[in-house]
């Protein structure tokens, strides 16, 4: 079995292994491979592994030997899984590597925002402290996070995650999801949209980036959240019309947002989020503490065992087979 790694960088720039993987078959890692290169670096290869590397319908139809493909992340839109699935390609995912991580991350961006740990540490070690007539100095508002409300849209794993973390800190905590669960309605009150984003001090955005998600942020739903409202997103970029949040914070309607992922990344120049008022933009790394990526390599290599043992697990295009995916010829 040969088994091809197109874009291992991100996933191991060295500090984890590829032995248990490698154990599985014939294996090669690439760190990165671009898109004119895809189909050669596939090759015969039956196994493909991927974490961003678009896996088209084309490329799909030119490397027929491709019997399973492994996402190296929970996102799973970087493959067409809906033609990989008429083909008979079962296409698996890592779905709970980092549910804490990104939950501690997108509250560390707003704890960053509430009172800029980075600026003042930076003003210290310029001297400015020393320099000081005070025996204290602030550049920006200090904000207190007990007693406000907090809105996630999106209250799945992660949400919870991020939820606990608010209820430690004595935040109200509403919640928006069209699937509400029993273990959602231990850790925040479940509301409709239009009452979360006006209630809401703060609104996190952990939802799944599909059609009814797409753009959820936008000039109209803005319009209906508190002024000064703080908008948290390290899930998708796309779920924000980011031109319409770069003028509602250079307009001060949003008092600031702490973003983890963009649309289009890695981020272009043009992007008008870049010179927009209080926004803090980190490089879509919420995921890449090494532990939540061992969790990822570990479970990678389970998800291809499941596959050729015939009983493949976290795959996420089931409904678009033709017959059941147990006991799948390997």
């Amino acid at each position: 079995m040969k088994l091809v790694v197109l874009d291992g960088y991100t996933e191991n720039p060295g500090d984890l292994s590829w032995e248990e993987v490698g154990k599985l078959g014939s294996l090669t890692v690439y760190d990165r491979t671009a898109a004119e290169a895809v189909q050669e670096r596939i090759g015969d290869a039956e196994i493909v592994i991927v974490n961003k590397t678009p896996i088209t319908r084309e490329t799909i139809d030119a490397c027929p030997n491709i019997r399973l493909i492994a996402v190296l992340a929970t996102g799973y839109n970087v493959v067409d899984y809906v033609y990989a699935g008429t083909k008979g390609i079962p296409v698996v995912n890592v779905p709970t590597y980092g549910t804490q991580i990104v939950g501690q991350y997108a509250v560390g961006l707003l704890l960053e925002i509430c009172s800029h740990y980075g600026h003042h540490a930076r003003t210290v070690a310029e001297g400015r402290w020393e320099q000081c007539e005070d025996w204290c100095y602030w550049d920006y508002p200090m904000i207190e996070l007990y007693g406000k409300t907090a809105g996630i849209i999106g209250l799945g794993r992660i949400g919870q995650a991020t939820a606990r973390i608010l209820n430690a800190m004595s935040m109200k905590v509403l919640a928006y999801d069209t699937a509400e669960s029993e273990a959602g309605r231990q850790l925040a009150e479940y509301v409709d949209l239009d009452t979360l984003l006006a209630a809401s001090d703060v609104i996190f955005l952990h939802c799944p980036l599909f059609p009814a998600t797409e753009g959820i942020i936008n000039r109209e739903t803005i319009r209906k959240m508190k002024d000064g409202v703080i908008l948290i997103n390290n899930s998708r970029g796309q779920l924000i019309m980011e031109q319409d949040l770069a003028e509602a914070l250079n307009s001060g309607k949003v008092y600031a947002a702490g973003l983890d992922v963009v649309s289009t990344e890695p981020i272009r120049g043009d992007n008008p989020l870049l010179g927009a008022k209080n926004c803090f933009i980190t490089p879509h790394i919420s995921w890449a503490a090494q532990a939540s990526r061992q969790r990822i390599m570990d479970i990678t290599a389970e998800n291809v065992k499941a596959f050729l043992s015939g009983e493949p697990v976290n795959v996420v295009n089931k409904k678009y087979f033709a017959t059941d995916l147990t006991n799948h010829d390997v």
